[in-house]
């Protein structure tokens, strides 16, 4: 690996860097939607049902990452549908799942421990980013190059639907469509992030950068931005944290999220008025 100083300075050091600069990076970039269209949450309801499909992975000896994957997809997909048909609100709907996934991935460990397939969930609950194997990097920034590609390509379509659904349609734009892609999106980052701060704490990487950004930007792009930015901040310093004084890596990265939004916060007032799809 390349030469790089402390704490950086090993191997394992530096696949987990490269996975959390991805992360920290592409996360935001769709976290800005979904805070945009109040669903802030939505990452944290898809990583329950995405922790059934980790279960159900060690309970069949696949892969968990392609179950975990599959089942975040199908969670993603049936929560944009129920709002979107208006069967029941938003947070009802996460909810929903929210719970149901975490219930689903509790019985499936215990079933996947009674047929003698001990189920250590704890990585993916809470993260294992200096396990990152050189595959997984790549995987990871695979993701990434796909998560940053499909918000330049469709990116200013998206903010207007999130924005406003019904002038989307009367505008043309394809807006049952581009709420599936932002839901497969953020089901993708999900998964990809779930390696680096686990399951639990995977919405933090979603959120938080967007809303420390929003104190600082006068755009929607400028959110974006400055998201990606405080999230390859929070990475870089949670993993330097983490090897210094032996913390957790995962928790050591949301709570630097945590404190960068109360820093700013303290000399920043919040900006009342959203960005505006002009701003994009």
């Amino acid at each position: 690996m390349l030469p790089l100083p402390w704490p950086f300075d090993r191997d394992y050091m530096q696949y987990a860097l490269l996975a959390g600069l991805v992360v920290g990076a592409c996360a935001p970039l769709v976290g800005g939607f979904l805070v945009q269209r109040r669903m802030s949450l939505l990452g944290d309801g898809i990583g329950h049902v995405a922790f059934a499909g980790v279960a159900a992975g060690l309970l069949l000896n696949i892969w968990p990452v392609w179950t975990a994957l599959a089942a975040a997809v199908i969670a993603a997909l049936g929560i944009e549908w129920l709002r979107a048909r208006g069967q029941t609100s938003g947070d009802l709907a996460l909810a929903l799942f929210f719970y149901g996934g975490i219930a689903a991935g509790a019985v499936i460990a215990s079933r996947a421990s009674a047929v003698g397939k001990p189920a250590n969930v704890l990585p993916f609950l809470f993260g294992s980013i200096l396990t990152v194997t050189p595959g997984d990097a790549i995987a990871v920034c695979v993701i990434g190059i796909a998560i940053v590609a499909t918000v330049l390509i469709a990116g200013r379509a998206m903010l207007a639907v999130v924005m406003d659904e019904e002038s989307a349609r009367v505008a043309g734009l394809p807006v049952d469509a581009l709420s599936a892609a932002l839901a497969v999106l953020t089901a993708v980052t999900v998964v990809a992030a779930m390696r680096v701060v686990g399951l639990l704490l995977v919405a933090a990487l979603l959120v938080l950068p967007i809303a420390t950004a929003r104190l600082l930007a006068k755009s929607f792009r400028g959110t974006l931005i400055f998201g990606s930015l405080v999230g390859v901040i929070a990475v870089v310093l949670g993993l330097a944290a983490a090897r210094l004084w032996g913390l957790a890596p995962g928790g050591s990265i949301v709570l630097v999220a945590v404190l960068a939004f109360a820093v700013v916060s303290a000399v920043r007032p919040m900006r009342s008025a959203p960005p505006s799809a002009h701003d994009h």
